[in-house]
């Protein structure tokens, strides 16, 4: 990877620690924003480009050898994954002509693309995918893209649930006084933040990657069994069944992500980790 000079698309919660992680490994890294360097705590040693993906030339792209592609919507909706993952993507397919440089173009996705709801067990070899939401359509549609305009240049990351220290929406649920009422057998799936940096790190850098990652835990988990040993763990009255719900839902994930780039590869060694760094942010 010396030769390598690397562009990170977007410095969010994701792709700002991807852009750190890569600087701090000696590479040469350029994280893109739309808003000014001091919104951001990069890395010293980390270059920074403050423009609109959308709005990128060939020659502003020209020496960078790896992309990822790391956004979120301006708002979660149809029109809003249009305008983000759909868009980026055609834009820079409309110039892959003109980056002969350019060796590796990774696109984080979603396992939303995945449309089974009844418990299924899914894994990189599922097909047809076939997403039921709208807003999945154009998250498909965005890799089916990228893959036709950069064809084994293109790599997909699927990151199922992300969580995280920062991200603790499921204990915020059951430290509700009125506890939520779940359904039995829904099927969850998810994947610590700082797992999912290591494995966008490692697909970016290592010289012979899956063309499609599926970025969850070994353990998928129904979220109800999740919320009962949550409430244990914290001293708080477990959530009721609603008897109403009887069907399987959800999906189970089959990872396909290397254990050893796992430092969490369950959710208890996640939540576990999260309970003991509670107050410590």
């Amino acid at each position: 990877m010396s030769k390598s000079h690397l562009l990170i698309i977007g410095q969010g919660d994701i792709g700002l620690p991807v852009t750190n992680v890569l600087a701090r490994n000696g590479l040469s890294v350029t994280g893109l924003a739309r808003s000014a360097r001091e919104h951001y705590n990069l890395d010293d040693s980390a270059a920074f480009l403050q423009a609109d993906a959308l709005t990128l030339s060939a020659d502003q792209l020209q020496d960078f050898t790896h992309i990822a592609i790391v956004v979120t919507p301006d708002e979660y909706s149809t029109s809003g994954y249009q305008n983000s993952y759909l868009a980026i993507n055609k834009h820079l397919v409309s110039l892959a002509a003109q980056l002969p440089e350019l060796t590796r173009v990774v696109f984080i996705s979603s396992t939303g693309v995945y449309g089974q709801d009844n418990g299924e067990w899914v894994d990189d070899t599922t097909a047809p995918v076939t997403p039921e939401r709208e807003a999945s359509k154009v998250i498909l549609q965005a890799e089916q893209v990228l893959q036709r305009g950069f064809g084994d240049r293109a790599l997909i990351i699927r990151p199922s649930g992300i969580y995280g220290r920062k991200r603790l929406m499921r204990l915020r649920k059951v430290r509700e006084p009125q506890k939520e009422v779940l359904a039995a057998q829904h099927w969850s799936n998810r994947i610590m933040d700082r797992d999912l940096v290591t494995i966008i790190t490692k697909a970016l850098t290592i010289e012979m990657p899956k063309p499609l990652y599926i970025a969850t835990d070994y353990l998928p988990v129904t979220t109800f069994e999740l919320s009962v040993w949550l409430s244990e763990q914290i001293g708080e009255a477990p959530p009721t069944i609603d008897k109403q719900k009887t069907a399987v839902t959800g999906k189970r994930l089959h990872s396909n992500i290397p254990l050893a780039w796992l430092d969490y590869p369950d959710w208890q060694t996640g939540y576990r980790d999260i309970l003991q760094n509670e107050g410590s942010q």
